[in-house]
């Protein structure tokens, strides 16, 4: 049966590469990007592909949350069931560190938009849907002022894995809350310093083989061993279900992770 599965960062990196996996085994893959002209070349090449697959794509810049609001009612316009969502966008090292509404912008993509696109989607998802959170080996301690905009973060590698952690706590956090009312909620590391662009410019790194990250997603996103593992972490690079940062495990430290991007999300909405 074609499950039909929403990629977010799908024009390059692990999300492009899992996108043609995907595709090559006959499933309905819901494309997206921020650059329009981008975007539209990845869907022309894939187009181009053989397989069974078939190809919608949605513009969005998850640093923006009325653009992720608006991602979700668009993808929600056209569609009544959704099988996987895979927040796989992220960002580590950029010239622009602060979003307009002055949040650090590893949080904005790599934490708070995945949050709010994952509860704007959750009843296209249902029970028996996934969701696969894309986290990392480098996962550090929540500055909750950080989280919120408070406060700024002069080192790109410690922002980024505040936001790997926050986003690892609060999967598990929501798919505990949820427990059989949700879609299964699983953080994952795809692999340590695989070959994306986002490898190249933070090291300065080659990178591994990028199909670790697009096979471990695809194996998240279809198999049955993933079903039932709501609310785990899954480190790839000892190919195993494992234990994340003990801060993801504290439900009180998780908590108010969760609080402060409810909070953040809330001022945005009224504002």
């Amino acid at each position: 049966m074609q499950k039909t599965i929403l990629i977010t960062g799908s024009t390059d990196g692990i999300g492009l590469q899992t996108a043609r996996l995907l595709l090559a085994q006959g499933q309905h893959v819901l494309l997206h990007g921020r650059n329009p002209a981008k975007l539209a070349e990845v869907e022309k090449s894939l187009c181009a592909l053989p397989g069974g697959g078939s190809i919608e794509s949605y513009l969005a810049d998850l640093s923006c949350m009325p653009e992720v609001e608006a991602l979700a009612k668009a993808v929600a316009k056209r569609h009544t069931r959704l099988d996987v969502l895979i927040n796989n966008a992220g960002i580590f090292k950029t010239p622009e560190p602060i979003t307009p509404d002055g949040l650090d912008v590893r949080f904005a993509v790599n934490t708070i938009a995945p949050y709010l696109l994952t509860q704007r989607l959750l009843p296209l998802l249902g029970t028996s849907g996934r969701v696969i959170n894309l986290s990392s080996a480098a996962q550090s301690p929540v500055d909750l002022e950080a989280l919120s905009g408070l406060t700024r973060l002069s080192d790109d590698f410690n922002a980024y894995a505040q936001s790997k952690l926050a986003i690892t706590a609060w999967s598990r956090s929501l798919a505990l809350s949820l427990g059989a009312k949700g879609p299964a909620i699983i953080a994952l590391n795809p692999g340590s310093l695989l070959a994306t662009k986002m490898v190249r410019e933070g090291f300065g790194l080659a990178g591994n083989d990028i199909r670790i990250g697009a096979d471990i997603l695809l194996r998240a996103a279809l198999s049955d061993e993933f079903a039932t593992a709501a609310g785990q972490y899954f480190d790839n690079d000892c190919g195993r279900f494992a234990s994340p940062h003990a801060d993801a495990l504290e439900p009180q430290k998780a908590a108010e992770m969760v609080q402060v991007i409810e909070r953040i999300l809330a001022e945005l909405s009224s504002s």
